[in-house]
C-alpha cells in the first residue's frame, strides 16, 4: 500500500480498508442478504432477497422517495420523500413505516452512521444538510453549505460529510465535531448536475460524476460533456481535481449524465453509470494518473439507470433500470449478468412511461450521436441553472413544471405545442432522427399533435409535469403575513405585476388569437447576439423560488434584482419606488409561488 494511502487510513483511525456511505436509490445489507430500491414513480420501497433473487415485499412510502440507506446493521432503513420533505423510517421486518420526520424541502441523498444511530441528508433547496437523530425523531444540527447539496458520502471514520453540489459541481467537507464547513474543493465553471460522490474505501479520493454544460456553443459534440472527477482530498490547491472525459474513454463511444459510482471494498474496481446512454463502465482504480482504466467494453443496461450497489465483498454488482422497474444483478469476475427482478410496475400508463423514456435517453432516434438528452438541461423536467447562447439568443433554462398550462413555450413563443420540440431533436443540439416519419414544416407554421405516437408521448410525459408547493409556505400551504401584504402589492394598480403575470397560472401567455402576447421590458435591447427579440413572452412564476437566475438571459441571479437593478425603468413593474419593506414583501409573495389559495 502507498505511503499516502496509509497515511489517509491513521488520520481516519483505520487499520483495515471500510465502505464509506454514499447517497443511492440502492441499499444492502450489512450482511449482503437484502437490497432495498426506491421506486420514485411508485412512491414506494421494494425489498429484495438477494440469495433468492425474489422480491419480499414492495412497501408504499410516501411522495417521490429518492434516498435510501440502512441504519447500521439492523432491519430499519431511512428513506428520503423529496415532495413530502420528510424522511420516514421504515422497519423491514414489519414492511412498515415506524416514524415520519418532518424535514426542510428537498431532502435528497442520505447516509447513516455505522451505528445507525444518525442519519445525514441533503437539501438541494434552500441548501441544507441536516442530522437527524432517526430514534428520537428529531433533526439535531443544520449545516449551511449553499450551492444546491445533492451528493452526499460519509468517511469511513464517521468524522467527515463529503457533499457534492448538484449544479457547479464543487465539493465541500463538513467536520461533524465542529460543525463547520471547513475544505471546498471547486471545479471548472462549466460543471454541472453532480448528483453524487462516492469515496475509495483506502485513498483520499472522491469520485463525483457529473456534466459539463458548455452554454456558449450549441452542438451535438460541442455542448454537453460526461465527467467522473478525482477529487484528491489531501492535495493542495491547484491540482486537487483530476476531471476524466467520459466521452473519449470509451474510443468513439461516448456516453450521456453520469449518474452514480460505485466502488469495490478492495479499492481496485469502480463502477460508473450513464443514465442517458443506458450503460456501464467497470475501470480499475489507479493511484495516480489516468486514476481509471476501462477493464471492458461498456456494459449494456436497461432503461435509465439511476442507481448501483455491490455486495459488502466486491463479488456481485447491482444496478438499478429505474424505467424497466427492474434491478440486474451482474457476477463481478468473471464479470457477466447473472439475474434481472422486476421490483415494481409501471404506474404511468404505457403513453408517459414512453415519453419519459424518450425525454431521458440520448440514444436514437432522439440523437445521433450520444452525447445529449433533453434531460442533460431540463433534469427531470427541472432546470439546469444554465443560460445557453441559443441561435436566436441567451435564454436561460426554465423548468417545465406546469407546462400543459402555459403555452406558448419558449422566451420566444416559437413553440405552441410541446411536440414542437421535434424541431430540437433534429437540430443542431440533439441532431436526432426525429420522432415524425418525412419532412416537417417551420416552428408554428402547421400541427405536429397526432403525427407520431412516440412524439405525443413525449408531450404527455412533459405535460404531466406538475410543481409541489413552495415550502416558503406555512404548514398549511397558506401565505406568511409578509407574502400576503406582498401579494397585495402585487396585485395592486399601482404596482402592476398581475397586469402580465395573472393568477392562477401567472402569466398573460395564450395561444389565441395570433400573434402571441409578447412584452419589451426593457432586458432584450442592446444585445447583439439577440435575433428574435427584444419582446418575449410571459413567464410564469409557478415555484421561481428556487430557479434562479432570472429574466431571459439570466442577468439577474436574485428576485430582488429583477425588481431593482435590473428593473431601471419600471418597464417590468412600477416597482423602484417602493420601499425597502415593500420590495421584501414581494418577493416574499413571489417565493411562495405556488401556494393554497
Amino acid at each position: 500500500m502507498a505511503r499516502w494511502a496509509v497515511a489517509w487510513l491513521l488520520v481516519l483511525g483505520l487499520t483495515f480498508p471500510c465502505l464509506a456511505g454514499h447517497n443511492s436509490r440502492l441499499a444492502v445489507s450489512a450482511d449482503g442478504r437484502r437490497l432495498v430500491t426506491t421506486n420514485t414513480d411508485n412512491n414506494s420501497i421494494s425489498l429484495v432477497d438477494l440469495e433468492n433473487r425474489t422480491v419480499l415485499a414492495e412497501i408504499k412510502v410516501g411522495n417521490q422517495p429518492e434516498g435510501v440507506c440502512f441504519l447500521g446493521d439492523s432491519a430499519r432503513v431511512a428513506v428520503t420523500l423529496w415532495a413530502d420533505d420528510a424522511v420516514f423510517i421504515v422497519d423491514l421486518d414489519q414492511r412498515a413505516v415506524t416514524r415520519r420526520i418532518k424535514t426542510p424541502d428537498e431532502p435528497y441523498g442520505v447516509v447513516a452512521s455505522a451505528d445507525g444511530r444518525r442519519i445525514y441528508v441533503t437539501h438541494a433547496y434552500p441548501g441544507l444538510v441536516t442530522e437527524i437523530d432517526p430514534e428520537a425523531g428529531v433533526i439535531l444540527r443544520r449545516f449551511e453549505v449553499g450551492d444546491t447539496p445533492k451528493g452526499l458520502a460519509l468517511s469511513p471514520d464517521g468524522s467527515r460529510l463529503y457533499v457534492a453540489h448538484y449544479h457547479n459541481g464543487w465539493l465541500s467537507a463538513i467536520d461533524l465535531n465542529s460543525g463547520d464547513v471547513t475544505e471546498l474543493w471547486k471545479g471548472a465553471a462549466s460543471d454541472n448536475l453532480a448528483r453524487s460522490v462516492t469515496l475509495h474505501p483506502t485513498r483520499p479520493f472522491a469520485y463525483i460524476p457529473h456534466l459539463r454544460s458548455r452554454t456558449h456553443q450549441i452542438g451535438a459534440t460541442s455542448s454537453i460533456f460526461p465527467f467522473v472527477t478525482v477529487v484528491k482530498l489531501d492535495a493542495g490547491e491547484g491540482s486537487r481535481r483530476i476531471p476524466i472525459p467520459m466521452d473519449s474513454y470509451n474510443g468513439n463511444h461516448p456516453v450521456a449524465n453520469p449518474w452514480e459510482v460505485a466502488v469495490s471494498s478492495d479499492g481496485n474496481r469502480l463502477y460508473s453509470i450513464y443514465s442517458g446512454t443506458d450503460d456501464m463502465n467497470v475501470s480499475e482504480a489507479v493511484d495516480g494518473y489516468p486514476y481509471l482504466r476501462p477493464l471492458r467494453p461498456l456494459v449494456r443496461l436497461g432503461a435509465n439507470p439511476r442507481g448501483i450497489a455491490l455486495s459488502p465483498d466486491g463479488g456481485e454488482v447491482y444496478v438499478l433500470n429505474a424505467l424497466d422497474f427492474s434491478v440486474w444483478v451482474f457476477r463481478a469476475e468473471p464479470f457477466a449478468k447473472v439475474a434481472e427482478i422486476k421490483v415494481s410496475r409501471n404506474p404511468l400508463g404505457e403513453q408517459v412511461l414512453l415519453g419519459k423514456r424518450l425525454f431521458h435517453s440520448a440514444n436514437q432516434p432522439m440523437t445521433s450521436r450520444r452525447w445529449v438528452a433533453c434531460s442533460s438541461c431540463h433534469p427531470d423536467g427541472d432546470t439546469d441553472g444554465r443560460t445557453w447562447r441559443n441561435p436566436e439568443g441567451p435564454r436561460n433554462t426554465p423548468a417545465l413544471f406546469g407546462v400543459a398550462q402555459t403555452h406558448p413555450i419558449h422566451w420566444s413563443a416559437d413553440r405552441d405545442e410541446v411536440q414542437d420540440f421535434e424541431h430540437t431533436i433534429r437540430g443542431p443540439l440533439m441532431q436526432g432522427a426525429g420522432l415524425v416519419k418525412g419532412a416537417i414544416g417551420a416552428p408554428l407554421s402547421e400541427p405536429l399533435a397526432g403525427r407520431s405516437p412516440e412524439l405525443d408521448a413525449l408531450a404527455a410525459y412533459c405535460n404531466s409535469l406538475e410543481p409541489t408547493l413552495s415550502p416558503h409556505t406555512r404548514e398549511t400551504g397558506k401565505l406568511s403575513t409578509a407574502a400576503e401584504r406582498g401579494r397585495q402589492l402585487f396585485e395592486s394598480d399601482a404596482v402592476g405585476c398581475s397586469a402580465c403575470h395573472r393568477a392562477p397560472n401567472y402569466t398573460d401567455g395564450r395561444l389565441k388569437p395570433r400573434p402571441f402576447r409578447l412584452h419589451n421590458v426593457g432586458t432584450g435591447t442592446g444585445d447583439p447576439l439577440e435575433t428574435l427579440g427584444p419582446s418575449f413572452d410571459t413567464p410564469s412564476l409557478i415555484g421561481v423560488y428556487r430557479t434562479p437566475p432570472y429574466l431571459h438571459d439570466g442577468r439577474a441571479a436574485t428576485l430582488l434584482d429583477v425588481l431593482t437593478t435590473h428593473n431601471p425603468d419600471n418597464r417590468h413593474g412600477q416597482t423602484r419606488s417602493l420601499s425597502p419593506a415593500q420590495r421584501d414583501d414581494l418577493v416574499e409573495f413571489l417565493k411562495s409561488l405556488p401556494y393554497k389559495p
